[in-house]
């Protein structure tokens, strides 16, 4: 992908944040000026249902303390009288279930906070007021013995009422204070220090439900809102796996058709490149005659040379590209590495001599043979003795070394006395086209593939890529075998077969 289609993502993407953070702070004021209690308004939706559950949850129960409470009143007050009111308490009730059973069947996206916070309130209030009538059983019987009798029941209705409707706080403070009020007070006006003591307690305990109910009422909400940052990042978690999953598409389409592209090229590149070097090569050996113009012969080596270079790019990008694409299989077998080394120093002898670099080799002493792809570790060893040379001046040095590595593998070292390489750049150096800027001022620039190609190749072997530089004293470069490669056991066995084909012979 291109810098400007980059930019240009990146851009969208930031746009595409920007609009989402917007779009998310008017839906935030939208639910704010739609709610009732001054949260959200889907919160207050969520609040709601939890109450109009908690009541059709509690209808049958609130039912059944509804008739105890009338059975045990009516051993101090008519039985009609207890049984009248215990019918207006369950009819009240029965309106509120039926507004809550009505609630849970609405369109979420319909709701009207400020419409069903009314309706719930004055349903509670009416059945508030119904629980209220008790205090008109001193009418009908002897009220000192009523009042223990009472205060009870009012205990019992505000701690029921107090729980059943505590996602609500409006409605519990309207279906607990009309009792609360009215046999309080009925308390006071009969008077005498245990009925002031009833209605105080009476009054303390309505204070203290209805905290308890808002301190349940605050947990609630808290929990709702957890629970909808925790839908909004789950939501946002998919949102870009999706994305994830998108760019992944197409970065797999991209690498698809680079290949397809490359794979192509290649065949079309390769083909009149065979040419142009073939053709070059007769001309500049004047196969078929002298030249005239003597820089003829001049021009057909340039064009041999350019093509040779032209070549070996689309060769190294073509590696890279399988390598990258997890299709560049190793060829393995038993092979010398000092050997390769070898063959590697006398390619690249008569380029560091153009130069007047000495080229020294060192080797080991009985360094065993290695299990490898001959034409990759022939292909590490000279990208690594070409660029020590490039950027190598004149008159300078460049040091082959094949030895035995501290674990047991074997590494090949390649140390110049070049310029080196600052620190900041040894990344960039390392990575695909990645050029220094040394790399960027001499003349004999490369598509910077060299050292990435022979990092991959390393690690098909399961080996290592070392690089150390340091400016004004050159760079040493180190690729290491694995002791897993070493063929140690190869000597023996190569003796013992050339001992039994001795006895076989003497036999």
């Amino acid at each position: 992908m291109s810098q400007p289609a980059v930019i240009d993502d990146v851009r969208s993407q930031m746009g595409r944040d920007g609009k989402r953070a917007a779009q998310k702070t008017v839906l935030d004021a939208r639910q704010r000026l739609t709610s009732s209690s001054g949260t959200r308004a889907d919160y207050d939706f969520e609040l709601m249902r939890d109450y109009a559950q908690s009541r059709l949850d509690a209808a049958l129960p609130m039912a059944a303390i509804v008739a105890i409470l009338s059975i045990v009143a009516s051993f101090w007050v008519p039985v009609v009288f207890a049984s009248l009111w215990a019918g207006m308490v369950i009819l009240s009730l029965l309106i509120v279930v039926l507004m809550a059973q009505r609630f849970r069947n609405i369109d979420p996206s319909k709701f009207n906070a400020g419409e069903w916070t009314t309706s719930f309130v004055v349903g509670e209030t009416i059945y508030g007021l119904a629980w209220s009538l008790l205090a008109l059983f001193t009418l009908v019987a002897e009220p000192e013995t009523l009042t223990t009798v009472m205060f009870a029941m009012v205990l019992v209705s505000v701690a029921a009422n107090a729980v059943a409707t505590h996602t609500l706080p409006l409605a519990t403070l309207m279906s607990t204070l009309p009792v609360t009020v009215t046999v309080s007070g009925n308390l006071i006006v009969l008077g005498g220090t245990l009925n002031y003591t009833l209605a105080a307690v009476a009054i303390c305990g309505e204070l203290f439900f209805v905290y308890l109910a808002r301190q349940m009422h605050s947990t609630e909400l808290e929990t709702i809102s957890h629970q909808a940052e925790k839908d909004a990042l789950i939501s946002e978690l998919e949102e870009a796996r999706q994305m994830s999953e998108e760019a992944r598409r197409h970065a797999e389409q991209a690498n698809i058709a680079k290949s397809q592209f490359l794979a192509t090229m290649s065949h079309e590149l390769r083909t009149p490149l065979n040419a142009i070097i073939g053709f070059s090569e007769v001309l500049k050996s004047e196969l078929l005659g002298a030249h005239q113009v003597p820089q003829y012969k001049e021009y057909a080596g340039d064009i041999h040379g350019s093509g040779q270079h032209l070549l070996n790019l689309i060769n190294e990008l073509l590696d890279l590209s399988r390598i990258e694409a997890g299709k560049y299989e190793l060829n393995e077998e038993v092979v010398s590495l000092v050997d390769i080394a070898e063959d590697c120093r006398r390619m690249m002898e008569l380029r560091a001599k153009a130069k007047g670099i000495d080229l020294v080799y060192n080797v080991g002493n009985n360094l065993p043979r290695l299990w490898g792809d001959e034409r990759a570790i022939r292909q590490v060893v000279l990208n690594l003795l070409s660029n020590a040379i490039k950027f190598t001046p004149q008159q300078g040095k460049v040091t082959l070394v094949v030895t035995r590595s501290a674990d047991g593998g074997q590494m090949v070292s390649v140390k110049d006395n070049g310029p080196g390489i600052p620190e900041d750049e040894i990344a960039t150096v390392l990575s695909s086209f990645g050029q220094g800027s040394l790399a960027q001022k001499t003349a004999e620039q490369g598509a910077g593939l060299g050292l990435p190609i022979v990092q991959k190749i390393m690690e098909l072997h399961q080996g290592r890529f070392d690089l150390f530089s340091k400016l004004r004293f050159g760079t040493e470069v180190i690729a290491t075998f694995p002791r897993a490669r070493v063929m140690d056991a190869l000597a023996p066995v190569v003796e013992k077969k050339n001992r039994l084909e001795i006895y076989s012979q003497v036999g």
